[in-house]
């Protein structure tokens, strides 16, 4: 980038994606208490510019620290 590039550009560049559409996420149990995991799992409708993700069937936009940490390998069988 040259010397003259934006503030919006410099702050778009540093924006952690940590989320992806149609992906599924679950919230962490202290934010839905008494709910089991397939209860508060959900699938990410889209991913905002400031890091939020909105859900399906779920109100609202979250952020990641609403969430458990991501593990690709759940649900692998060795």
């Amino acid at each position: 980038m040259g010397i003259f590039s934006s503030q919006a550009e410099k702050r778009r560049r540093n924006v952690r994606i940590w989320a992806r559409p149609e992906m599924k996420v679950t919230f962490r149990a202290e934010v839905m208490p008494g709910r089991s995991r397939e209860n508060r799992t959900f699938t990410v409708k889209k991913v905002l510019s400031n890091g939020r993700v909105e859900l399906h069937d779920f109100p609202d936009e979250h952020r990641e620290g609403a969430f458990e940490p991501i593990n690709f390998l759940r649900g692998l069988t060795k």
